[in-house]
C-alpha cells in the first residue's frame, strides 16, 4: 500500500493526474512526471471540455475572492449546493464605513440609503448602554470578554438596519466544474450587478485556465438556462403567512425501522447519509433577510432564494432589542422608508437594495431527515443568531 498527497500542483494539474488513474494501471508518481513534462492544458481542453468528461474537472479546485459587492451577490454566488466559502459577519464587523450599492443613484435612493446608515451609526452607543444595563457584567466574567460580547450583540441588532446593498466580501472554494456550471447561469441573473461580476470571474478564471474554461455555447441550452434563470431566481410569493408550515412525504411506519439509528444517536451527531432516501421535509416560514443569510449556509438540500421587500414587515426581534426611545425611532424610520422605497421608479429586483435586512422574507427550504436535524440543532442553539 502506498499513499500520496500532491498539494503543490495547479487544479489542472491535479485534475489530469486523477483522471490518468482510468486510462493507465501507472502509480500517480509517473502521472505527477507526466504531467511536469508535458502540462495539463490540452489535456483538459481536450478531455473535459472536447469530450465532456465533466468529472474530470471535478478534481480541480480553485479559490475565488469577491470584495466589495452587495449582500445580493454574495446571496447570489452562494445560492448553489457544493457552495463552499466564507463571508464577511455583520454580526462582528462594523458596517458604518462599508460602502452602499446604489443602481438607480437618484436623489431619492441616496436619501433612503443616509437614512438606514444614520440610524446604524447613530444608535451604536446608546444601544450599548442599554444593552450593559440589560444585561449587566457578573463578577466572574472577564471585563474584555464581556465587552466584546455586548458589541456583537449591537452590531447582530443592528445588521437589521442596513440596506441589503451593503458591501460585503466573500471567498468561494470550487472546482472547475462547478465554476463553469454555476457561472453558466449567473450570466443571465436578474440583477446587473451579478452579471458583472459572474463576467468577471469567468474573465479571469478563462485567463488563468484557458483550456478549462473553453466551452462553446449552444443556442438552445442558453435561451432554456436564460429563461429559467430570469423566471424562477427568486421564490416570488405574495402571501406573507405568519404561520409556519410543515409537510413531508417520510413514511412513518417505515422510519420505525430505523428506531435504533435514532434513539442512539448522541446530540450534534450526523444521522447516515442513507435516511435521506426515505423521502424529505419542506418547511415555510417568514424570516428577516439577515437570519436567511444563516439558513442559506446550509445547502444540502434545497433553500429559494427570496425577494426581499418590505411587504411581510419587519421583524420584531430587533425592536425588541431597542430601548423604548431607539423603538419608537425605529418606527417611524421603518414606516416612513418603506413608503419612499415602494415608490421608487424601478422593478422589485432592484428595489431589493434599498431594503434594509430586518425586513422579513418569505423562505422555503427542503431537506432530506438528516439535514434537517443537522440544521435544527446548529440553528437553535445559543451561540448562534437568536
Amino acid at each position: 500500500m502506498k499513499t500520496f498527497i500532491y498539494d503543490e500542483f495547479g487544479p489542472e494539474d491535479t485534475a489530469m493526474m486523477q483522471a490518468l488513474y482510468s486510462r493507465s494501471a501507472a502509480s500517480v508518481e509517473e502521472h505527477a512526471e507526466k504531467v511536469k513534462k508535458s502540462g495539463s492544458g490540452k489535456f483538459m481542453e481536450r478531455f473535459y471540455v472536447g469530450y465532456g468528461h465533466a468529472s474530470i474537472a471535478d478534481c480541480g479546485s480553485t479559490t475565488i475572492f469577491v470584495e466589495g459587492v452587495s449582500m445580493l451577490v454574495a446571496k447570489a454566488l452562494q445560492d448553489w449546493p457544493l457552495y463552499s466559502g466564507q463571508e464577511t459577519s455583520s454580526r462582528y464587523i462594523d458596517f458604518a464605513n462599508q460602502e452602499i450599492v446604489d443602481p438607480l443613484g437618484t436623489a431619492e435612493s441616496k436619501a433612503i440609503i443616509k437614512n438606514w446608515l444614520d440610524f446604524y451609526v447613530n444608535s451604536r452607543e446608546p444601544l450599548i448602554v442599554y444593552l450593559k444595563k440589560r444585561y449587566p457584567r457578573r463578577p466572574v466574567e472577564d471585563e474584555a470578554v464581556y465587552d466584546k460580547a455586548i458589541t456583537s450583540r449591537s452590531f447582530d441588532v443592528l445588521r437589521a438596519f442596513l440596506p441589503a446593498g451593503a458591501t460585503t466580501q466573500l471567498s468561494w472554494h470550487t472546482n472547475l466544474r462547478q465554476a463553469a456550471d454555476k457561472l453558466a447561469l449567473l450570466k443571465y441573473y436578474p440583477l446587473e450587478e451579478v452579471k458583472t461580476v459572474a463576467k468577471n470571474i469567468h474573465d479571469k478564471l478563462k485567463e488563468k485556465y484557458p483550456s478549462s474554461f473553453s466551452h462553446k455555447e449552444y443556442e438552445e441550452q442558453e435561451k432554456y438556462r436564460q429563461s429559467t434563470v430570469e423566471n424562477y431566481t427568486f421564490y416570488k410569493t405574495n402571501i406573507c403567512n405568519p404561520n409556519f408550515v410543515y409537510s413531508t412525504t417520510i413514511n412513518p411506519t417505515v422510519l420505525t425501522q430505523y428506531q435504533d439509528v435514532l434513539s442512539r444517536r448522541p446530540t450534534k451527531t450526523n444521522l447516515p447519509h442513507f435516511l435521506t432516501e426515505l423521502g424529505t421535509i419542506s418547511f415555510e416560514f417568514l424570516l428577516d433577510f439577515g437570519s436567511f443569510r444563516d439558513i442559506q449556509r446550509h445547502r444540502h438540500g434545497v433553500c429559494r432564494m427570496p425577494l426581499v421587500t418590505t411587504s411581510c414587515g419587519f421583524n420584531d426581534w430587533y425592536l425588541n432589542q431597542l430601548p423604548d426611545d431607539l423603538r419608537l425611532q425605529a418606527f417611524d424610520l421603518i414606516k416612513k422608508q418603506s413608503v419612499a422605497i415602494e415608490t421608487l421608479p424601478t422593478t422589485v429586483e432592484i428595489k431589493q437594495y434599498y431594503v434594509a435586512m430586518g425586513f422579513n422574507v418569505s423562505c422555503k427550504v427542503t431537506y432530506g431527515l438528516p439535514a434537517t436535524v443537522y440544521t435544527v440543532e446548529l440553528r437553535s442553539c445559543k451561540l448562534v443568531h437568536p
